[in-house]
């Protein structure tokens, strides 16, 4: 939800007026949400689904923070360039737990490609300052969106129905 919410924002399909909307969800959903999972996951031995929602958690929690608290705060002519880096580093990690996630499943890899292009597209429009790239990375950010919701909607289903309902392709 929070993927999406915000990726209409960067896209452009919504006005930039995003601090009222995105931020609540981006705190309670994509952060204190995916961090308790995370917890759940670690509990239940999953390091990959422990190390992606505790990590996707504070990546929501951190966003919350930067863009209430730091962004405006500062200086305009170089505040691209914190936010450009923020998101390269994410950008990173999602590459690489986009590697680990080839054990998994079709669905979960497919979440993971198309979140590692969204992050990179956003991190390469900050950086140059080009709010064209931006929008495409807004657009992949709904692809991606609506593939989580796809592998979620088939992991909840799968398990509540116990058994396949909507494939997910299992690769490991």
């Amino acid at each position: 939800m929070t993927t999406f919410l915000l990726s209409l924002f960067n896209s452009g399909v919504l006005a930039t007026n995003l601090e009222g909307v995105v931020l609540p969800l981006a705190l309670v959903y994509g952060g204190a949400a995916q961090l308790l999972a995370g917890m759940w996951e670690l509990r239940n031995k999953n390091t990959f689904g422990a190390l992606a929602f505790t990590s996707y958690g504070a990546f929501w929690i951190a966003f919350f923070y930067y863009v209430r608290y730091v962004a405006g705060g500062l200086p305009a002519a170089t505040a691209y360039q914190a936010t450009g880096y923020f998101l390269l580093m994410w950008t990173i990690f999602t590459a690489y737990m986009l590697v680990a996630s080839l054990r998994t499943s079709v669905a979960v890899v497919a979440v993971f490609l198309t979140l590692t292009v969204t992050f990179a597209l956003l991190a390469a429009g900050a950086l140059d300052q080009e709010i064209h790239i931006t929008h495409v990375g807004g657009y992949v950010g709904m692809v991606t969106a609506a593939l989580a919701w796809y592998a979620s909607f088939a992991g909840v289903t799968n398990a509540t129905w116990k058994k396949v309902v909507l494939p997910v392709w299992p690769l490991g």
